[in-house]
């Protein structure tokens, strides 16, 4: 992706007296402990997720020699709970000759189990990573291919690059998967300022042919970039299967990321709704250029997004990943509806990593100010369904400094039926005023709603009613701001109540 060239700048010229002047202030009061961040150095997108001997490989956007975008190149990681990391050299790095400088833009991983790229060596299938190619004195993007013989350790450019080039200057972000009834490779990469997801299929990974065209449609007003089109289970009916594209849309006024639901026959995406309806991942202003897993086990499909920093600086590390998710389809009055729940892999570690730090409360009745939680060291994970009774609002209070009003507050407004983030008590200055408070509809079901709210230092995720809704954003908390509370603005109850305390040292291993 492209759009964060714009947004580095912005963050330089913000902080440029800070560089300047050699003072790098280590942030570690800010470094997630159970997302994933690079040990050191920018990272943004996500790229080339794929499950591999019992784990989960993670390749993104890094710049190996700042904390600032550039030098774009591929990080990797692996993971076997998506908790905690290996961390790995570089495995794509830019290519630099005398002519012209290659960044290792984004893209994705498959396993070659046929071999029919013919990269296979001593009977073993290889891995081939799929990616743009961003060259940016010829201000060209093209389709680039490399292969890796090592488990994805490292990767050898195909001799033959490129294996799409159209001369465009905004051309990228390839999603590539097989597809078992036509027997051939389908490729979904953004026509950036077109609006367009153009679809390519290839029996080989190295000769393509256009296959359809995807768009204009949803949100148009800013570029689209790192498509992905996803099978996915209709309420829980592996009968029922409907697909999902996935488009990253980020910019002012309308979704960061959106999505059309609809069938693929191999060749062409027809949406089931129409294409003036906006569909939306998320209701926050940071999690954007997501992809997935797509052959996780269970059958599972799990998306990760990249968090945007927005305005603060972070060292010795900038960018992390959001939790990741797993998703499914339901029917609602509204349609076929996305939902998305922390991933089942996380969750099931979540009682280890704690170590019996975990509160848990049932049935107790709040009106006000309610108990101040233990949330030591702001990385913990809330569970909780609440009884709204006769409140106009509820929820929690985190991030709280003692003896000020400093504070972020998530919840349910009942009145307005909403879910929010309220951060104009503390974010004023890393956020834009339209960004400071966060809403998405959402309906209390028989007078219930439940929320999971993930803090973890930096990141704040809430997910409402099992998925149905999710605001993902960013916070900067002063290093002493680290109270939790909840309230409740007239009469509700707390039906239950888990929270796991993640905070005693980071988890994401760094080796």
């Amino acid at each position: 992706m492209n759009k964060v060239k714009f947004l580095s700048l912005v963050l330089v010229t913000l902080t440029g007296s800070l560089f300047a002047q050699d003072k790098v202030v280590p942030t570690p009061q800010w470094r997630p402990a159970y997302h994933f961040t690079p040990p050191t150095n920018w990272t943004n997108d996500p790229n080339g997720l794929i499950f591999l001997n019992g784990e989960f490989n993670l390749y993104y956007q890094h710049n190996p020699f700042e904390n600032k975008w550039g030098h774009m190149s591929w990080g990797h990681a692996t993971s076997k709970d998506l908790v905690t990391w290996k961390h790995f050299p570089v495995a794509i790095p830019e290519i630099v000759t005398k002519d012209t400088t290659t960044w290792i833009y984004s893209g994705s991983v498959v396993l070659d189990k046929n071999n029919t790229s013919g990269f296979g060596k001593n009977g073993k299938p290889p891995l081939v990573a799929i990616f743009t190619a961003d060259q940016p004195k010829q201000k060209k993007e093209s389709q680039f291919i490399a292969y890796s013989n090592n488990g994805g350790l490292s990767y050898k450019q195909y001799a033959q690059n490129p294996v799409i080039d159209l001369n465009m200057h905004d051309f990228r972000d390839p999603n590539v998967f097989w597809y078992p009834p036509t027997k051939q490779w389908i490729m979904t990469v953004a026509m950036v300022d077109d609006h367009i997801v153009r679809f390519y299929g290839s029996k080989n990974l190295k000769e393509w042919t256009k296959l359809s065209d995807f768009g204009p449609a949803g949100f148009t007003k800013n570029g689209w970039e790192c498509p992905s089109l996803l099978p996915l289970v209709v309420d829980g009916n592996p009968a029922n299967i409907k697909w999902v594209l996935f488009v990253s849309s980020g910019g002012e006024h309308g979704p960061l990321m959106q999505y059309f639901v609809g069938d693929f026959d191999g060749t062409i995406f027809k949406n089931v709704n129409d294409n003036h309806k906006v569909l939306t991942v998320d209701y926050g202003d940071a999690f954007y250029a997501a992809i997935a897993w797509r052959d996780a086990p269970q059958n599972k499909k799990i998306l990760l997004g990249w968090l945007q920093n927005g305005r603060q600086e972070t060292n010795p590390w900038k960018g992390q990943m959001s939790i990741p998710h797993d998703l499914s389809l339901k029917n609602t009055s509204d349609g076929l509806v996305l939902y998305q729940l922390p991933s089942a892999f996380v969750t099931q570690s979540l009682p280890k990593y704690a170590k019996g730090n975990v509160i848990e409360k049932k049935n107790t009745s709040i009106n006000g100010s309610g108990p101040v939680l233990h949330g030591e060291g702001n990385a913990y994970w809330i569970d909780v369904e609440f009884d709204i009774k006769n409140a106009k609002r509820v929820g929690f209070n985190v991030a709280e400094k003692a003896g000020t009003d400093k504070k972020v507050t998530v919840g349910y407004d009942a009145e307005k039926q909403q879910l929010f983030v309220d951060c104009t008590g503390s974010e004023k200055v890393n956020k834009s005023p339209e960004n400071l408070i966060q809403t998405t509809p959402m309906k209390a079901v028989s007078g219930l709603v439940k929320i999971k709210l993930l803090l973890d230092r930096s990141s704040l995720e809430v997910f409402g009613n099992d998925g149905e809704r999710v605001i993902s954003t960013m916070i900067y908390p002063d290093k002493d701001a680290t109270g939790l509370s909840v309230f409740s603005e007239g009469e509700a109850v707390i039906r239950g109540l888990k929270i796991w305390n993640l905070s005693p040292k980071v988890l994401s291993t760094i080796k």
